[in-house]
C-alpha cells in the first residue's frame, strides 16, 4: 500500500518542483536570480558581451563619464522606464555615428547585501544594453560593469539619496 501511495505522490511532487523552477523572476523574493537569467559573458537576451579592453577601466582617465545622463530604476528593479527612451537613443546614436565603445556600469542603493547588490548593478547594466540594442546600438561595441552599493552619488540615507545612487552611469572610452 506504501508503494501505490508513493505512485500517486510522485506526479503531484514533480508538477510541484516544475512549477518553483518555472517560478518568474519577479515571484522571488527581491527578484533574484537564476543561472538562467544571465550567463557568464553573455547579455540578458542572449546577444555575446565583448571581450574587455585592454588597459580600459570605467574609472579610468581614458573614460568620458560625463557625455550622458545617468539611467535611473526603481526600488530593486532593472526594469528601463520608457521615459529614458530619449536617453537611450542618444547612447544608440552615439554608438552608430562612432567608433568607440561604451561602458555601462550598474550601482545600486545601499540597502541589500554586497552580492545581491553586484547582481542587481549587473542585471541594470545588462537591461541599458539591451535597450540600447533595441534602439540600434552596435552590441559589439557596448561593455558592462557592476558596482553594487560602491561608488554612491549621493552617500546619504534616505529615499532622496537612494534614488540617485539606483541607476546605470555610461561611461564613452575616448
Amino acid at each position: 500500500m506504501r508503494f501505490s501511495l508513493l505512485l500517486h505522490l510522485l506526479p503531484v511532487a514533480a508538477l510541484t518542483f516544475s512549477a518553483c523552477a518555472n517560478k518568474n523572476k519577479s515571484d522571488r523574493p527581491f527578484g533574484g536570480t537564476t543561472d538562467s537569467d544571465s550567463v557568464s559573458g553573455m547579455a540578458l537576451n542572449g546577444s555575446a558581451l565583448p571581450e574587455r579592453q585592454e588597459g580600459v577601466s570605467f574609472l579610468g582617465n581614458n573614460v568620458d563619464r560625463n557625455r550622458f545622463s545617468p539611467i535611473y530604476f526603481g526600488y530593486d528593479s532593472y526594469t528601463v522606464s520608457p521615459s529614458d527612451s530619449g536617453k537611450i537613443r542618444q547612447i544608440a546614436d552615439h554608438l552608430r555615428g562612432g567608433s568607440g565603445t561604451i561602458i555601462l556600469a550598474g550601482f545600486t542603493d545601499e540597502r541589500g547585501t554586497p552580492e545581491y547588490n553586484r547582481g542587481l548593478g549587473e542585471r541594470r547594466a545588462l537591461a541599458v544594453r539591451q535597450a540600447v540594442v533595441e534602439a540600434g546600438g552596435n552590441a559589439s561595441r557596448i561593455q558592462t560593469v557592476s558596482f553594487g552599493a560602491e561608488l554612491p552619488a549621493d552617500t546619504g540615507s534616505g529615499e532622496s539619496a537612494w534614488a540617485k545612487n539606483r541607476r546605470t552611469e555610461i561611461g564613452v572610452v575616448r
